[in-house]
């Protein structure tokens, strides 16, 4: 087995914190969620998260004019220059302060980074490569307070930056002799947003508390004049040689310094400086007095002013003459985030509280784009059986399905009024089934969307444990209060039996795949073997040495595998009742210390230990995961660790570093722990005695980091876990995995196209696949004729038949040759089908990843059969509507005709059934 596993995706949240942004043809949507940033396609319906992380959460993302590049920058300032076209990256820069906002310039030659009180612009990284990538051009002191907001001019002459001080204040980019720097008032709250017109000085401030103020300027963009830099004075007298040399180095770090005054400076220049006057103000209609306008966006070509608030509505705004276009609720909760695309159709909202993201197109008025993760910790996860579905649950009350291919969620059912504990798929692959510590266990259906069991236990229960048996009949879950397992039939939602015995809490259900016995772990230090077939008897009982956690049968069914308390895996033969081996883990794990931890990390890891398994698909390996950062993947066979997967770098949540930082420490305590949130975010509101702002109750915490649940994909080539993080999509790099079989000096590209040029197609596929190059393989296979395929696939050696459909499977789920690809399969399989049966364990990740292909391609086609047959019969109707009225003579001829005209509607119907069943007859023999 390769371990060439790569982080591939994450699912289960959308957005987290920070600014929203567009790509530039405006089909995308950049969010970062915590410490990554994902692209949502909305024109393909899909979605990416980048291989790129910061060290915390990401607080503000600045995309340049051309799309190609992105300033990521986290909560302490660490900033990374990512290429969006090679997912790379490229330079790592820290202001070493929290940076509030950043904005590139129109002309993409300069950004403006804003933290504290401080504008910094920078030269922006060009096409050439360069030793220090960010170069500070100038330094703008104006502001007393935090600076929140920047824009800048259509030709990148000037910007402006607002502030918490309820000032604005406009900069030229250059030194301008009539504009360096201007300072605007007129505000009681927060600057939320300042936005310039197009081509124009004119500018736009929204203030926090509903507050829109226009300004006019009485200067055109063309009337601003350079100014000459002065030059310095070559010879400096005596006694101020280390003044100048202190004033150099800090020119040199702080690039040119600007200090504005918010006075009116006097001056005696006949150059008119540029003035704005404040021509109108308006107010937002808001729903009570205490709520807060928390985000805005203006597009300019359109002049149309999007504002968000903390109650979760937004209003559209044309400006100038302040016309309301849409008053909406979204959501129920703060409106962190606001963007439109290029052309102003489509609005991006995002809410951080409850991890929602929607895209909105305001003139047609219906979302273009609709997300929401789990707002709460993930507990459980599960693979559909052919790989293409994946269900979780969390502590929030809901269960989510999320497709593979396109990494979104379809369907969210809300029906538990508690935390979902554990999620599974039935054996068709159409029913989830999800237990609850509500005392339900539900059953939903995939093809309408609806619950259609609900199996609750005679006495109320909290179910933390499930499984159902291969057929899907039988429903188990285990109670955490009452020690016993509940038995229910799917077919009639009744209680069969209640299983017994246990002197703990249940913690672990698993079903064997390949006959009815249900293995069952608790806390009383046994795992029982349940006899579904001979009137659930107890068939055996393994005793260990301390509470067992979690259970797993290997996918033949011939291995348990049992994690315990102590940190330890031990494997087990469930037909003979012994232990084959075991594997010490706990020093494995290497957590990290809390802020509250009294302990070192060293002696904290004596305490953990594994709350997940899961085998491979091949039955080979096995994943561990518990209360760390790591997932560990151990050989069975061998008994050692493999490999290690690090699932977050995020120091952002707690237990992540062995050791403190001391320089947070204090003789109190650690820093880490004081309280100092505003009411602007999620924190607290300190505020004046009297003032009725902000909650109180309301903390900030930091999510100790943890695997909750694992499973591996029937495929084979990917595994997923559900983190603190999220959803983790972990899969096969194929493109940097180089593996030759049986290579020898005569096995050479150039000898395997010898063998196409003299029509040996069995030789040159052998040829091929021993060299093992993806792109090679492929030419090799479509270079052979339709009509020679079954005759190649009958002389093929033994050796090569698994591996030549492991890759026809892979090449199936994305190529556009469907026929000729499903021809390969269907050869392989009906020739050699009986010698493949014999090895199905080991093939069994192959001829489900051939399912999961020709399921998509099958879904594909209905849909675009259905259609077309639609719009078929419309153009028919159509056609009969518009008919020319026909002479009075031909009335008697037509009415004589209309039976026989029903009749061929009929067969025409019979026709249509015909076709559409001709499409999928190849899909169906393999299916």
């Amino acid at each position: 087995m390769k371990f060439a596993y790569k982080f591939s995706n994450l699912l289960g949240a959308v957005y987290r914190q920070g600014n929203l942004s567009f790509s530039k043809d405006g089909n995308a949507v950049i969010s970062p969620v915590g410490n990554r940033i994902s692209i949502f396609d909305l024109k393909n319906n899909t979605s990416e998260t980048l291989p790129v992380s910061t060290d915390k959460n990401i607080t503000c993302v600045g995309i340049s004019p051309k799309g190609n590049l992105a300033i990521v920058v986290d909560e302490d300032g660490a900033a990374l220059l990512v290429s969006l076209i090679t997912r790379a990256v490229l330079h790592h820069f820290h202001f070493h302060k929290p940076v509030n906002s950043i904005s590139f310039s129109p002309d993409g030659r300069k950004f403006v980074v804003t933290k504290e009180n401080v504008a910094l612009m920078y030269h922006a990284p060009g096409k050439q490569q360069e030793f220090n990538a960010f170069v500070l051009d100038k330094s703008y002191y104006g502001p007393y307070d935090e600076t929140t907001c920047i824009d800048w001019t259509d030709d990148s002459k000037c910007f402006v930056v607002g502030s918490k001080d309820m000032s604005t204040w406009v900069f030229g980019a250059e030194r301008w002799t009539n504009l360096i720097y201007c300072s605007l008032g007129g505000h009681k709250d927060v600057i939320v947003g300042c936005f310039f017109e197009k081509d124009s000085l004119d500018l736009y401030t929204v203030s926090q508390d509903g507050v829109l103020c226009i300004w006019e300027s009485d200067t055109e963009l063309d009337s601003l004049v350079l100014k000459n830099k002065p030059e310095k004075p070559k010879m400096p007298r005596r006694g101020e040689d280390e003044e100048e040399e202190d004033d150099d180095e800090e020119e040199e770090r702080e690039g040119e310094v600007i200090r504005g005054k918010a006075e009116t400076s006097k001056s005696n220049e006949k150059t008119k400086k540029v003035r704005f006057q404040h021509m109108s103000k308006h107010f937002f209609n808001k729903e009570n007095d205490f709520t807060k306008l928390t985000a805005a966006a203006y597009h300019k070509a359109t002049h149309i002013l999007v504002t968000g608030f903390a109650s979760g509505i937004f209003h559209l705004h044309e400006l100038p003459e302040f016309n309301l276009i849409h008053s909406l609720s979204i959501s129920n909760q703060r409106i962190a985030s606001v963007a439109l695309n290029y052309s102003g159709d489509w609005i991006a909202f995002g809410c951080s509280g409850m991890g929602q993201l929607l895209v909105w197109e305001w003139q047609s008025e219906s979302y273009v784009f609709k997300q929401q993760g789990h707002f709460n910790n993930m507990a459980s996860l599960a693979y559909s059986p052919d790989g293409q579905y994946v269900v979780t649950g969390g502590d929030d009350g809901k269960v989510k399905v999320w497709n593979t291919n396109t990494c979104l969620c379809f369907v969210t059912f809300t029906e538990h009024t508690s935390s979902v504990s554990k999620v599974a798929f039935t054996s068709s692959g159409f029913v989830v089934v999800s237990a609850s510590l509500d005392g339900t266990v539900r059953a939903f259906d995939l093809h309408r969307y609806r619950n259609f069991r609900t199996f609750t236990s005679p006495r109320p229960a909290q179910f933390s444990s499930l499984a159902v048996d291969v057929s899907g009949e039988l429903v188990s879950a285990g109670a955490q209060d009452s020690f016993e397992i509940f038995l229910w039939s799917m077919q009639t939602g009744r209680l069969l039996e209640i299983l017994g015995g246990h002197e703990g809490p249940v913690s672990c259900l698993s079903f064997s795949p390949v006959q009815s016995i249900l293995a069952s772990a608790s806390w009383d230090r046994t795992v029982r073997l349940w006899d579904m077939m001979n009137s659930w008897q107890v068939k055996e009982t393994l005793h260990l040495t301390t509470d067992a956690l979690s259970v797993a049968y290997r996918p033949d069914g011939h291995e348990l595998a049992v994690s315990t308390l102590n940190g330890e895996i031990s494997f087990w033969n469930p037909d003979t009742a012994t232990q084959v081996g075991s594997v010490a883990g706990r020093h494995d794990l290497e957590t990290g210390r809390k802020d509250t931890d009294k302990v070192t990390a060293k002696h904290l890891s004596k305490t953990k230990c594994f709350t997940s398994l899961c085998y491979s698909a091949d039955g080979e390996s096995i994943l561990c995961g518990g209360q760390s950062k790591f997932v560990c993947i151990y050989n069975v066979n061998a008994q050692m660790l493999l490999k290690k997967f690090e699932i977050s770098c995020n120091l952002s949540f707690d237990a992540m570093e062995e050791f403190l930082d001391r320089r947070k420490m204090t003789e109190f305590g650690s820093l880490a722990l004081v309280d100092e949130g505003d009411g602007d975010k999620d924190g607290v509101n300190i505020s004046l005695p009297g003032v009725r702002k902000g909650d109180m109750s309301s903390r900030h915490f930091k999510p100790e980091i943890r695997v909750s649940s694992l499973h591996f994909s029937p495929t084979g080539r990917s595994w997923a876990a559900t983190t603190t993080e999220g959803l983790l999509i972990y899969s096969l790099d194929a493109t940097l995995v180089f593996d030759p079989y049986d290579l020898d000096l005569d096995v050479t590209p150039a000898s395997v196209r010898n063998q196409l040029r003299h029509q040996e197609w069995a030789a040159a596929i052998v040829l091929a696949f021993r060299l093992n190059e993806k792109a090679l393989k492929q030419e090799v296979l479509e270079t052979v004729p339709h009509q020679q395929i079954s005759v190649v696939c009958g002389t093929l050696p033994d050796v090569y038949v698994e591996k030549l459909l492991d890759f026809v499977a892979t090449c199936l789920e994305k190529s556009g040759h469907l026929q000729f690809y499903m021809t390969w399969a269907q050869s392989l399989l009906m020739l050699h089908g009986q010698k493949l049966k014999n090895r199905s364990g080991a093939i069994l990740p192959t001829l489900h990843a051939l399912q999961k292909s020709i399921q998509t391609h099958r879904d594909n086609l209905t849909k675009l059969c259905d259609f077309n047959m639609y719009n078929i019969r419309y153009a028919v109707a159509l056609s009969k509507q518009s008919g020319i009225k026909r002479p009075l003579g031909q009335e008697e001829e037509n009415n004589s005709q209309g039976d026989d005209a029903e009749d061929d509607d009929d067969d025409d119907d019979d026709d249509e059934q015909e076709m559409r069943q001709a499409c999928f007859d190849d899909e169906e023999m393999i299916l």
